[in-house]
């Protein structure tokens, strides 16, 4: 399973769309408060997260502390702008095969993760190649962009290749 790791989110249009794209790729939310916002359903309503967000696996966690000690042993990967690697040079299937679970951490769009967290897994920290000239991307786009790069390496497992709600044939019809 991939694991979605939120820390602090501030912008609650961000949370949403990932709490959809969570929801459309059977993965696991995890945010780690404080947020920028309250997560009532009705503060979560664009693209019907507030729905959905009872639809996804997911968890929240008080604060740091409480996501690290539950999940200390767990191999996180960071996305950051000081990233030294590109998260496409890691090999995603051959993570999932040692535990069968992928965890990737995203930072406050603000703030991103702080240094203290990310200096102890340097290697673990990965960047999405971007313009130079640029500071950063949105927050639920590069969440967008990184599991879907997982998916691919892990060929789309259990997901849908073809439209099932109006049928497969039916840009035919």
């Amino acid at each position: 399973m991939i694991n979605i790791i939120l820390y602090q989110p501030e912008i609650n249009g961000n949370t949403a769309n990932i709490i959809r794209t969570t929801f459309a790729t059977n993965s696991k939310l995890h945010i780690i408060k404080p947020t920028g916002f309250d997560l009532h359903p009705h503060w979560l309503k664009r693209n019907g997260a507030g729905h959905l967000l009872s639809e996804v696996p997911h968890e929240i966690h008080t604060n740091y502390d409480a996501f690290f000690k539950k999940y200390k042993d767990k191999n996180i990967f960071y996305i950051t702008r000081y990233g030294l690697k590109n998260y496409t040079k890691v090999n995603f299937q051959k993570e999932n095969k040692k535990s069968g679970e992928i965890w990737v951490m995203f930072g406050a769009e603000s703030t991103g993760i702080p240094k203290t967290i990310m200096q102890k897994k340097i290697k673990n920290c990965l960047r999405i190649p971007m313009n130079g000239s640029c500071r950063s991307l949105n927050l639920a786009n590069s969440v967008s962009i990184v599991i879907f790069e997982i998916l691919r390496q892990l060929k789309f497992e259990g997901l849908s290749e073809f439209e099932v709600q109006k049928g497969k044939d039916f840009i035919l019809k």
